[in-house]
């Protein structure tokens, strides 16, 4: 959705969509504002919760049947199990996603990582158009005025004009842009804690050959997954950058993030959004 400054303050409901990087304070910007005025729905808890949930619960239960004592618990229905996924706690999605590489080391061989990377693909696409449904839902269910859709960091990538129409249509995107200081800040957190991305497969298969040339590796299986991973983090991150923007150029509008850290509350987050349709 496109506005003018004095559209968006008059509007009884908003709804926006955070586009950006993992990292650059998306949920934290949630958490700001007042619960029970704006519903924070999570793309990737939702994804966890509903299109990815028997897929991870699989993964979870294939690794415990390699422990006998679990093994015989499970096929005589003595336990079960479950993921505790939360808004604040996505980890056994990022477990699923996994990463390319070395089975030894937790690695997922190319076939099985492909597989699952498209699975996240198609997922992050069901969860993004049910989005119109959730903001119906927060309004005339829970009754909350606004609605702010937490967007994966990958929705970039997705390469879905439905995707990007059905949220153009209904909510306002807003892309926070990283400065240089914190895109570095990322790229060295990728180094300490590299976590499983989910890629294009043509970006995947240019970079993976790229860097099995490099470390003069002949085989996927050869590749220490958690090396890959802070290699290729700040490729992804320049290959990224110009999506994010197009995107934003063509459906909604851009804060940069040292603005959008000095956000305190509803108030001076409204003000940023408008500061930002004034620029456009």
């Amino acid at each position: 959705m496109k506005f003018s400054t004095r559209e968006f303050k008059q509007l009884e409901n908003k709804a926006i969509t955070l586009l950006g990087m993992s990292g650059v304070g998306k949920t934290t910007l949630a958490n700001k504002l007042d619960k029970s005025r704006w519903f924070h729905y999570s793309g990737d808890y939702r994804i966890g919760t509903k299109y990815l949930e028997e897929p991870i619960l699989d993964n979870i239960k294939a690794k415990a049947m390699r422990v006998d004592f679990l093994a015989d618990l499970l096929r005589s229905d003595s336990i079960y199990i479950c993921s505790n996924i939360s808004v604040n706690n996505l980890e056994p999605v990022s477990t699923f996603l996994g990463k390319v590489g070395n089975p030894e080391l937790n690695g997922l061989d190319l076939e099985e990582f492909m597989y699952r990377q498209n699975l996240h693909r198609q997922a992050e696409i069901f969860a993004m158009l049910d989005v119109p449904d959730f903001i119906s839902k927060a309004r005339n269910i829970y009754g909350y005025p606004h609605f702010l859709n937490d967007a994966g960091g990958s929705l970039c990538e997705l390469n879905d004009p439905q995707v990007y129409q059905t949220l153009a249509e209904h909510t306002m995107i807003l892309y926070i842009r990283a400065d240089k200081e914190h895109e570095q800040m990322l790229c060295d957190r990728a180094v300490s804690h590299p976590k499983p991305l989910y890629f294009q497969e043509e970006f995947l298969n240019k970079h993976l050959s790229m860097f099995m040339q490099e470390k003069n590796i002949s085989a996927v299986e050869e590749i220490v997954p958690d090396e890959f991973g802070s290699w290729v983090f700040p490729k992804l991150l320049e290959h990224r950058k110009p999506l994010y923007e197009a995107l934003a150029d063509q459906h909604g509008y851009t804060v940069d993030l040292h603005q959008l850290q000095q956000v305190r509350d509803e108030e001076d987050f409204i003000e940023l959004v408008c500061q930002s349709i004034d620029r456009s």
